[in-house]
């Protein structure tokens, strides 16, 4: 299992959902990338649980959006 760091990397307002620029969760997973594999299930699970904000309803979920960087 390794552990990610998720950034928010522009600003994004779809579906009377705001995602700012700077928002940032952790995600422990086994997958090398947690935003394109399972659908993204932990990445939007973490956004929920620190921001109450369902990223998938955004169409924020994509690499367009979010950088991913490796931490350990």
């Amino acid at each position: 299992m390794a552990l990610f760091l998720i950034t928010v990397k522009q600003n994004h307002y779809a579906n009377g959902i705001r995602l700012e620029k700077g928002m940032t969760v952790e995600v422990s997973s086994k997958y090398s990338n947690p935003i394109t594999t399972n659908g993204g299930h932990e990445v939007a699970d973490a956004f929920m649980r620190k921001y109450g904000i369902d990223i998938k309803k955004n169409c924020g979920l994509t690499s367009v959006y979010l950088d991913l960087k490796k931490i350990s």
